[in-house]
């Protein structure tokens, strides 16, 4: 698999792209360095930058958390994460599987998802026999971001009440600085093996790409690039979606491959997951 230094040699070749969040512009505490220099150049460029993240909180919430970390919002032209898209599922209630769901949800996750929720598209419970769903958004400040097993006995009781579940985040890990923590598709996997119905909402699911198209405008999917550094879901979602993918060799990627992987090692790891990307690249940079 051929590793790009950075973007400038592809750059011309598309004009919309589809930025990972966590593990590509960020490490969940602030933007990699050189990102902001590798967006300026691209909007220099009139390209369209989208930011497609699985993160299981409202699109204006993930906004003002980039402004906290200090990247400009002229550097890009919109958000969609898997907060907002479950919480327009839930507001429209016409996919079938939101169609057939209540109101009242048992919630896993902590305090700052429940943006997903907001205006009225569920109301929160304590008691699973209560419960019509089980909200899953990931861990929480009291069981921990390390272990999923400390979540078993509340997917347990879920469970004995036959909940389906919306997991609001289909990535099983993430990094945050240099710390590998588990994220809600973890905590569906315990739940799918428990026999509990699962639903993801986010990559690596096609129809997610759909609003981000919308924002990018009316660029044919061939000039569409995505950079992520996730084969399950960042690049597995792209191409499900039609679109080209660069693998970032950065987050969850080095944190399995090193600062200095093997291109025929790399391109194994592809090949096991299915996706067949246009290159690796060592970070967003110019």
């Amino acid at each position: 698999m051929e590793i790009l230094d950075g973007i400038a040699p592809v750059a011309e070749r598309y004009d919309g792209y589809v930025l990972d969040l966590w593990g590509v512009v960020h490490n969940g505490k602030h933007p990699y360095p050189e990102v902001p220099e590798a967006l300026r150049q691209l909007k220099a460029r009139g390209k369209r930058i989208v930011f497609l993240t699985n993160a299981p909180r409202r699109s204006w919430f993930i906004a003002g958390m980039l402004d906290r970390m200090g990247l400009d919002r002229a550097l890009y032209d919109g958000i969609i994460s898997s907060g907002e898209i479950a919480w327009r599922m839930l507001k429209a209630r016409s996919h079938p599987f939101f169609a057939r769901l209540g109101l009242r949800a048992v919630h896993i996750g902590p305090e700052r998802d429940l943006s997903v929720v907001e205006d009225g598209v569920a109301t929160l419970v304590e008691d699973p026999a209560a419960a019509d769903f089980l909200l899953n958004t990931g861990p929480d400040p009291e069981r921990g971001s390390q272990d999923a097993e400390a979540y078993r006995p509340a997917l347990e009781a879920a469970a004995r009440h036959r909940l389906p579940m919306v997991c609001v985040n289909p990535d099983r890990h993430v990094m945050v600085g240099a710390e590998r923590l588990i994220c809600a598709g973890a905590l569906a996997d315990i739940y799918t093996a428990l026999g509990g119905e699962c639903f993801e909402v986010g990559k690596p699911d096609p129809a997610v790409y759909d609003p981000v198209m919308e924002i990018i405008g009316p660029i044919p999917r061939a000039r569409v690039l995505a950079i992520g550094d996730t084969p399950h879901t960042d690049l597995a979602g792209a191409q499900a979606a039609g679109l080209d993918a660069l693998w970032a060799l950065t987050g969850l990627a080095a944190f399995a491959h090193g600062d200095n992987p093997d291109p025929e090692v790399l391109r194994q790891v592809a090949l096991a997951e299915g996706v067949d990307p246009l290159a690796a690249i060592r970070g967003l940079r110019w």
